[in-house]
């Protein structure tokens, strides 16, 4: 959508890509850009600026993949779809380029690409950092509950540069905060409750169906009836502690 014969303007991206543009839209989505349009402009001969099939070239900072997304959100939907942003580093810079030319409702349908789940599977540390930073509520809870698929320490990325020590000890705190209430499950009441509740008591009997188990057992694992599991499924429960203690979220499990 950006060769558009009868555009008026012309941007030019960092790496040299050029983008005919109107103004008109652009005026309509950024403050920044009708701002700069309505200022005096030298004709063409006379302005001293890159000059491009008439139109006079502007040079832009942005990259031609950040500027594509970030012109496809300013224009109408009838000629340009917004794009589906399903790359962090697309969100970061349209984000900031959306912010440095005052596309305050651009920056916020950027935002919302925060809770792509793609992003928050791949990345939910950079993920939570960007949404901190930028002060999105809802996002940045979503990104911490993906970031509980890790480990407490988060890995050293850029973006975290963009919040505080205390946003970074309060993510500290509330990953710590869940893997401790998940071993308050380690009594293993709500387990013994659930098998003899259904009927299913091969977990806490030696006999199961009137055949006989010769699976050792274990006295690791005590239920309340003083009857113990086999050892096979002792040491799994062993496993799956110590891993939700590091990662403490359901897909540890799965």
């Amino acid at each position: 959508p950006f060769d558009h014969p009868k555009a008026d303007i012309i941007l030019r991206s960092s790496d040299y890509v050029y983008f005919r543009v109107f103004r008109l839209f652009l005026s309509l989505a950024s403050p920044f850009f009708e701002a700069m349009f309505e200022l005096p402009q030298p004709s063409v001969h006379d302005s001293g600026d890159e000059i491009k099939d008439g139109l006079v070239v502007i040079p832009v900072t942005e990259d031609s993949r950040t500027l594509d997304h970030l012109l496809r959100f300013c224009y109408p939907s009838t000629l340009a779809e917004d794009p589906n942003l399903e790359d962090l580093t697309d969100v970061v810079q349209v984000s900031e380029a959306a912010r440095k030319y005052s596309l305050e409702l651009i920056e916020k349908k950027v935002g919302n690409a925060l809770g792509n789940q793609a992003i928050l599977e791949k990345e939910p540390f950079r993920a939570f950092a960007v949404a901190c930073g930028s002060r999105m509520e809802d996002e940045t809870r979503t990104a911490a509950r993906y970031t509980l698929r890790h480990p407490l320490m988060p890995p050293k990325v850029k973006e975290l540069e963009l919040i505080t020590a205390v946003d970074l000890r309060q993510l500290l705190h509330y990953h710590a905060k869940c893997a401790d209430a998940v071993q308050t499950l380690t009594s293993l009441s709500w387990m013994e409750y659930h098998y003899r509740a259904t009927g299913d008591r091969w977990l806490t009997d030696v006999y199961h169906y009137g055949e006989h188990c010769d699976c050792p057992r274990t006295n690791k694992y005590r239920f309340k009836d003083n009857s113990t599991p086999p050892d096979w499924w002792a040491e799994y429960m062993d496993a799956t502690w110590i891993a939700l203690r590091d990662r403490p979220s359901g897909t540890t499990v799965l």
